[in-house]
């Protein structure tokens, strides 16, 4: 079926929603608005759904999360002879709903539904799946991304989000699945009389801050009266991180006005990534105002966290690197002092993430394991040590885009978690006088001094992805034997190379002193991501290298 013939079908089957049918109404003549809509489905991968929220087959809308329900729902009735599902959702626009739909549509298909009844971070569902014995469950979320945006985050009885493996058989039975006339739907609130539908309770939300609590390290008798701003970016975070810091002695905490309250519009915040400065405006000027120590921002669905210090010259933000070795280096050094460092300690990274790493596991003596982009592989090794009997061995895990985790009570990384983590180093070693910035640096003295730097390349509509497949595979085809006149002395490409991994469509370029060059498209956005690493004698050689091959990537993605 064309571009428009499919147009003319979803007019005809949506006539009762009238948001998409107003918008349908409104393309009509505009063929390159119809095209945009409908020249592909979503496409379901290990992250499950993820795109711009509006009508057609290439938008995140009821139609597109029904059929995607209705096939997971298939895959779990043949995989499972009871299922059941957790589902929770953030703030984002029609999260509430689309849980809901999805809802009804499991329970049409004899699948027993746990969902929580208000927003919830999306560690929190990891957590209820495995807590409630749950064959599988989904968040509705698009994380970080700009309000346009919406998804369908799927995981499995582990509470990992799906393997590679479970992608492609889900996918397998959405492909057969006709939006309009194969998917079952039931009513939500006759469900629920009928018990096919629970809302989760306050005891599974208490059992997973007490787990969140297991992480704690901070000795007794440290002074915990640092000020804090906290903001949720308008998200799920306002759910279990303001609870989680004060139940550990962090009192002194502001939440901005202006970002307190769930709003999927993020008004003040267009783009609510707190990787990015422009996301962390608000709080940064509330720290200000309060003249407080530290910031903490999580994004919609709470589990990402970025952070900045209060210095002599301002506030300094850290990057997911640098927060990454600070705390690995924190749960090393606090484990140690308290005993209770494991025998064998395990620590996992992504590929994407600091080689600084490396350097920190070895002092401490930690097996450190190297997994594909996405923080359900380093899930994934929780669950196969846990298989083996070992899960206490796993101390830390991280992600450069600001992903971490310290137990093994979820299976992706936890924005509260990390919260706690931060202010418990920021108390320890201010109670030395020192900030985050000066034991940074002394990290830098020690370890060496990394650098490093996410580039993002945009390209939208169906050209843009073309053009962005077009340069994966001319690069991936024709390997470069420098980059900036910096020599490459070997690469790897994950798709094609024997790496030990599952096969991705990565490539990453090792080059002279250390530096690093990894290119891959996102797996939820329409980007080209390029991750910078060096590695020189200072730092100020190490962003000399970084900006050299900045200008490179640059001109390459135009």
């Amino acid at each position: 079926m064309n571009c428009m013939d499919s147009y003319q079908l979803w007019i005809e089957k949506t006539a009762g929603e009238a948001e998409l049918a107003e918008e349908l109404t409104a393309i009509n003549g505009d063929s390159a608005a119809i095209e945009d809509r409908f020249y592909k489905e979503l496409e379901f991968g290990t992250g499950g759904l993820r795109g711009v929220l509006g009508a057609g087959t290439n938008r995140m809308n009821v139609f597109t999360v029904s059929k995607a329900t209705q096939g997971y729902s298939n895959y779990l009735n043949q995989q499972f002879e009871k299922p059941s599902v957790a589902i929770g959702y953030d703030s984002r626009i029609h999260s509430d709903d689309f849980a809901r739909a999805a809802a009804a549509v499991f329970a049409a298909n004899g699948i027993q539904v746990h969902i929580y009844d208000h927003l919830m971070p999306t560690p929190a569902l990891s957590f209820a799946v495995r807590d409630l014995h749950c064959s599988g469950g989904i968040v509705l979320t698009a994380s970080h991304n700009p309000a346009k945006y919406n998804g369908y985050k799927v995981y499995g009885a582990d509470g990992c989000q799906i393997t590679t493996e479970a992608a492609k058989a889900i996918q397998t039975a959405i492909n057969e699945v006709d939006p309009f006339d194969d998917v079952k739907r039931t009513d939500f609130e006759l469900a629920m009389e009928n018990g096919i539908i629970n809302y989760i309770g306050e005891d599974t939300i208490d059992r997973y801050q007490a787990a969140v609590s297991t992480a704690s390290l901070l000795p007794e008798g440290i002074d915990k009266n640092v000020a804090i701003v906290y903001t949720p970016l308008n998200g799920a975070g306002i759910s279990c991180v303001p609870r989680c810091l004060k139940e550990h002695g962090f009192t002194n905490i502001t939440i901005p006005d202006e970002q307190k309250n769930p709003d999927g519009h993020f008004p003040t915040c267009p783009y609510p990534n707190p990787e990015v400065r422009e996301a962390l405006k608000v709080g940064l000027r509330w720290a200000e105002k309060t003249q407080s120590d530290l910031l903490l921002a999580t994004d919609p669905d709470c589990d990402r966290v970025g952070a900045a210090v209060k210095t002599t010259s301002g506030y300094t933000l850290i990057s997911g690197n640098q927060m990454g070795v600070l705390l690995f280096d924190f749960v090393c050094k606090m484990r140690q002092a308290n005993g209770t460092m494991p025998k064998n300690p395990v620590a996992v990274k992504t590929i994407v993430t600091t080689p600084m790493a490396a350097k920190i596991a070895e002092h401490y003596g930690v097996q450190l394991i190297d997994v594909l982009t996405g923080f359900k592989f380093i899930g994934e090794q929780i669950g196969l040590l846990e298989k083996k009997g070992e899960a206490d061995r796993y101390i830390f895990g991280f992600e450069e885009s600001y992903g971490y985790l310290s137990g093994s009570f979820v299976r992706d990384k936890d924005a509260v978690n990390a919260s706690l983590l931060i202010c418990e180093m920021f108390a320890w070693y201010k109670s030395q006088g020192k900030s985050l910035v000066d034991v940074l640096e002394e990290l830098y003295q020690e370890y060496g001094c990394y650098e490093s730097k996410l580039l993002s390349f945009q390209f939208e509509g169906a050209d843009g992805f073309a053009k962005m497949q077009s340069l994966m595979t001319e690069l991936r085809t024709n390997r470069p034997a420098e980059l900036a006149g910096i020599a490459v002395e070997c690469s790897i490409d994950y798709l094609n190379d024997d790496t030990g991994l599952p096969k991705s469509n990565v490539l990453r370029f090792f080059l002279k002193n250390g530096a690093e060059a990894v290119v891959r498209p996102s797996g939820t956005e329409p980007k080209l991501k390029v991750y910078l690493t060096a590695a020189e004698k200072d730092i100020t050689a190490s962003q000399i290298v970084i900006h050299t091959l900045k200008e490179f990537f640059e001109q390459w993605a135009r």
